[in-house]
């Protein structure tokens, strides 16, 4: 069962780690972000063997280009770390660097060996295989990645710390030892980011079955995708469903990985780790990995490739992979069977992942084909319908558009209204109170839109309406924001889409006239580019409408898409604006 693996856990002896905790406090230091945590607690418990660190540059562009490593090894994906140019530029081979998490907590130390300027894009085009925006990894890699990579190896002090469901968090060497205890020698892992409805519980059931094999449910944890559901609901999910299988035939483990939604590279990747945690065999879905450009609404690989990549493979992987074809609910036969199975005649009945949230949000009902009670019950809760929802108005236009006077009116009235506590996120209040240290620098902007972002994600978290109108001139950082609180609410974005030269007639601030002079630099619209929204949910233009006009609109959009449930006292709505 073991396959005779040696899997390396990265994690130092107790003596070492005091030493290396003694030592990190006179070193330069790295704070990692959320994926690279992720990244480095599955090198430090061996789920990355063979790596023993970060891959150097011979290694990264030998995966890149090859899906090998220099020395030959099957390996899919690169894992360097990238950072900032400064902190590259302060090292040199052989410098030690330690790694911290944001709780402050030193987890390893990185000896360094190779620093190189990173190419996203020649990466985005090798490993993804496109360099379309569209696709949520090639939009982290321009935009998110920092330009600089190091490669070494490292030592480790301890494992990120966790504070939910330890009791399903295991190591490769703690789930191959549960493994021995209860007695499984073959155990097929089914790898998921969503909720399991009874499609999904179907096909994991066949493949075990079809294997004689126990079945681990191997859900992603660390950084899925936007628009996914949270781990929490989806944890109990899994739960609710362990009951429709065979007693003490399934289990759940919880693995803190970060999907970089590569397609046939990354279900190649799935299948070498779970070989590391100790699984026999590993299911290969329908369009494993493979993301849907919310543009097109087109997958970016066929259905079948990640299946065709990883059976090229099958001799160099230690674990057998399992076909799996898309299971439909065969109305004539009362279950769900493989697409291939259905009878000409009959109908098969689906649910997309889009469509189930739509009927979510809408409040609307979910077929019990489809999924099971508990697991609906759970989904209702993480989804309100859409009158208890919180939700972020983000207003977004160049300066005396009319952002401010607009956003003033509408939380007026959503207090008036009175369901739910309104903040305003204003950009010269959020400048005044968050950002008074930040300049008007591109960098400095993005840093002052990402706070904004984030207090008004906490607000729609927690049920509350976020009114926020900054000038927030580039697209990158209205898509991250979108992103981030699309993820725990609703997210409405309205171009004020008022020209500039009567924006410049209005010039409250004389913000203009002083740019024209070249007393002040970096003003959007005249010496700094703002990049016309693609598609807001709301255009309003104030050349041709009122602000109070504008406001009732807005009212009237959120109650049409069942946000509110009434205008307002005695308010019956306007009939100016455009749908973005």
């Amino acid at each position: 069962m073991d396959q005779g693996l040696n899997i390396k856990s990265l994690l130092t002896d107790e003596a070492r780690a005091a030493e290396l905790k003694g030592e990190a406090i006179y070193l330069p230091f790295w704070d990692l972000n959320f994926r690279q945590i992720c990244d480095i607690e599955l090198l430090l418990n061996g789920a990355l063997t063979p790596l023993a660190g970060y891959m150097g540059q011979a290694d990264y562009e030998s995966v890149r280009d090859d899906m090998r490593l220099a020395d030959g090894t099957l390996w899919p994906i690169p894992i360097a770390l990238d950072v900032s140019e400064e902190l590259a530029g302060s090292l040199k081979s052989g410098d030690r660097v330690a790694l911290r998490h944001p709780e402050g907590v030193v987890l390893a130390i990185l000896t360094v060996t190779d620093i190189w300027q990173a190419d996203p894009a020649l990466e985005a085009e090798r490993v993804l295989n496109t360099k379309d925006e569209n696709h949520p990894w090639v939009f982290e890699l321009l935009h998110q990645f920092k330009p600089a990579y190091l490669g070494g190896t490292i030592e480790g002090i301890e494992l990120p710390p966790h504070h939910t469901f330890r009791r399903l968090r295991h190591s490769p060497d703690e789930l191959r030892a549960e493994f021995r205890r209860l007695g499984w020698d073959r155990v097929v892992a089914f790898h998921t980011r969503n909720p399991m409805h009874r499609a999904h519980v179907e096909l994991a059931r066949r493949a075990a079955a079809d294997m004689d094999a126990n079945l681990l449910i191997h859900p992603v944890v660390g950084r899925t995708v936007f628009g996914d559901v949270d781990y929490f609901t989806r944890i109990r999910c899994y739960d609710a469903v362990l009951d429709q299988f065979p007693v003490n035939s399934a289990m759940i483990s919880l693995i803190p990985l970060t999907s970089r939604r590569a397609g046939p590279r990354e279900a190649l990747w799935h299948a070498l780790i779970r070989r590391n945690y100790g699984c026999t065999h590993f299911i290969v879905g329908h369009n494993h990995a493979g993301p849907i450009s919310g543009e097109t609404g087109k997958a970016f690989y066929g259905s079948s490739d990640a299946l065709e990549l990883a059976k090229k493979h099958q001799g160099e992987l230690d674990i057998e992979l399992v076909t799996s074809d898309e299971m439909v609910y065969c109305e004539d036969k009362g279950q769900y069977v493989p697409r291939s199975e259905t009878p000409k005649d009959g109908r098969a009945l689906g649910l997309s992942v889009a469509e189930l949230k739509r009927r979510l949000q809408g409040g609307a009902d979910i077929p019990e084909w489809f999924s099971y009670p508990a697991v609906i019950r759970e989904l209702h809760r993480r989804y309100p319908d859409r009158a208890r929802q919180g939700f972020t108005v983000f207003f977004t236009g160049l300066s005396s558009s009319g952002k401010s006077t607009i956003a003033n009116i509408l939380r007026a009235k959503l207090m008036e209204i009175g369901t739910r506590p309104v903040t305003l996120l204003d950009g010269d209040i959020v400048r005044t109170n968050l950002s008074n240290e930040l300049g008007f620098s591109k960098e400095h902007r993005d840093i002052n839109i990402r706070r904004i972002g984030f207090v008004a994600s906490e607000i729609t978290k927690n049920r509350g309406i976020a009114i926020c109108a900054p000038i927030a001139p580039y697209e990158r950082i209205r898509r991250e924001n979108r992103e981030l609180i699309s993820g725990v609410g609703a997210y409405i974005e309205v171009f004020v889409s008022t020209p500039l030269e009567v924006c410049e007639k209005r010039d409250r601030k004389g913000l203009y006239a002083k740019a024209r002079a070249g007393l002040v630099k970096g003003v959007t619209g005249v010496d700094d580019p703002y990049e016309v929204p693609k598609s807001p949910e709301l255009a309003i233009d104030t050349t041709r409408v009122s602000a109070e006009e504008a406001a009732q609109y807005i009212l009237l959009y959120l109650k049409n898409e069942g946000f509110i449930e009434q205008l307002g006292p005695n308010d019956d709505g306007g009939t100016h604006g455009e749908r973005g």
